[in-house]
């Protein structure tokens, strides 16, 4: 309760256990609050059938894009001020915090034109059937057109919790997903009041949801005085601290990309498959990522205390942290992925659809989730690179172990060797295992405990 709360004391004081658990039981349920965000609306979307939750599949490959490039600012940020909350600079963290939001603007305004403008290509592009894109048009249009409020909402919450402030990113996103929880079914069903909108509802809805959710996210930036406040001599461009989180969130940034454009061509490889066959990917992926954003949670968890550990100077807390936090997810990330071997089948029958797009999704689901304990220490070592400002070391091993070991086992498996989908599912499973055994050496080494972030 006291971390609920945000009561948690310090990072930096007192048993480290402690501090982990305190860190990261709000970051872990802010996790689950993302989670269901895809779980909410791909649960009331496939009530329309296989070609809705293929459009939303579609989409959410080019959202990737979008998450890549929230994702590596999010990298930067955290690093940046992490380390001055553990350097007791106030002024700098907030510099930080401004300098994010401000490129977060940049980007989403980029793609939320190109998005409204060319949604239909970039679906065809994407391998959509016309009927699956005639279908989804409109809610690619509202979800791209509207991804300020992804970015932000991201950006700001990596602030916060580099901050040490996980509880305020968590009951943001509590808020979020309330709203969308309300408005998907009555949007996309019609209930009351509400417009029929079919699967561009699911889109209206999620829009709202975290466009309020960054309302209360400013407001409580620059209302709070807590270890993160923003004043109004903070919103100004800073060319030099703006240049360093550019140069930490490039190489974030290019590691996302590295990890979600796989997903991309992940997608495009079953594309050749037919509209099952993507259904029941979005279905067994959405699932999937319902078990891994909570065990992200623990990892920001160890990047947090290993910013904050080296700004303090105290380098032994940091990579202790780690391994403690490494061993809380292998429990909690494997036995989830042993629960999702054993009840798959009535999991996704859950998600409705028909036998084809279910007997995907059920294997899809126990192969990716037969590598769950190897991706809970992979999740938190690459992670608490990202904390020390050691963007290099994971962005190779995405790297190498996605675009050159991944994507091409992939094709091989699903059609050199005859496997279909259940290739790229096995594919999937083997390069997450394999990039938690090599983040596990390289941390080992030592080199990130001389990054500068």
């Amino acid at each position: 309760m006291e971390a609920v709360r945000g009561r948690g004391g310090n990072p930096m004081e007192g048993p480290i256990d402690r501090a982990i658990v305190m860190l990261a039981v709000p970051m872990v349920l802010e996790m689950v609050m993302e989670s269901i965000f895809a779980i909410v609306d791909i649960f009331f979307v496939s009530r329309l059938g296989s070609e809705a939750v293929a459009a939303v599949g579609l989409t959410e490959s080019l959202l990737t894009i979008v998450y890549t490039v929230a994702m590596g600012l999010s990298i930067g940020v955290t690093a940046m001020v992490a380390r001055r909350t553990g350097e007791r600079d106030p002024d700098g963290a907030a510099d930080a915090a401004v300098q994010a939001i401000l490129l977060g603007l940049i980007a989403s305004t980029i793609f939320a034109v190109l998005g409204i403008l060319y949604a239909d290509e970039l679906l065809l592009l994407m391998g959509g059937e016309p009927d699956v894109v005639a279908t989804g048009l409109n809610y690619a249009r509202v979800s791209l057109g509207t991804n300020g409020v992804i970015m932000l909402l991201f950006l700001i919450n990596a602030a916060f919790r580099g901050a040490g402030e996980a509880s305020i990113a968590m009951r943001v996103l509590w808020f979020a997903n309330a709203i969308n929880l309300v408005l998907d079914p009555c949007l996309i069903f019609g209930i009351g009041p509400f417009p029929e909108l079919g699967v561009t509802g699911a889109a209206v809805a999620t829009s709202i949801g975290r466009g309020s959710a960054v309302l209360v996210q400013l407001a409580t930036l620059f209302g709070v005085a807590g270890r993160l406040s923003i004043a109004l001599r903070h919103v100004r461009l800073h060319v030099p601290v703006m240049l360093r989180l550019i140069r930490l969130s490039a190489t974030g940034t290019f590691q996302v990309f590295v990890g979600t454009a796989s997903w991309i061509v992940i997608i495009r490889i079953l594309s050749g498959f037919g509209s099952a066959a993507i259904a029941g990917y979005t279905i067994a992926i959405r699932i999937v990522l319902f078990a891994l954003m909570p065990a992200w949670g623990l990892s920001n968890a160890a990047a947090t205390m290993v910013g904050q550990g080296l700004g303090a100077g105290d380098v032994e807390r940091a990579e202790r942290s780690v391994w403690i936090a490494g061993r809380l997810n292998f429990f909690f990330l494997g036995g989830v992925g042993m629960l999702f071997i054993v009840l798959a089948p009535f999991i996704v029958s859950l998600f409705g659809g028909d036998a084809e797009t279910a007997n995907y999704a059920i294997r899809g689901l126990r192969t990716v989730s037969a590598g769950f304990f190897f991706y809970a220490y992979g999740m938190v070592l690459t992670q608490s690179f990202n904390g020390a400002g050691d963007t290099w070391t994971p962005t190779w091993l995405s790297l190498i172990c996605f675009w050159l070991f991944e994507l091409p086992l992939a094709w091989a498996l699903s059609h050199t060797f005859g496997l279909g989908p259940l290739g790229v599912f096995v594919a999937i499973t083997l390069a997450f295992s394999a990039i938690a055994v090599a983040a596990a050496w390289l941390f080992r080494r030592g080199r990130w405990k001389t990054a500068v972030a």
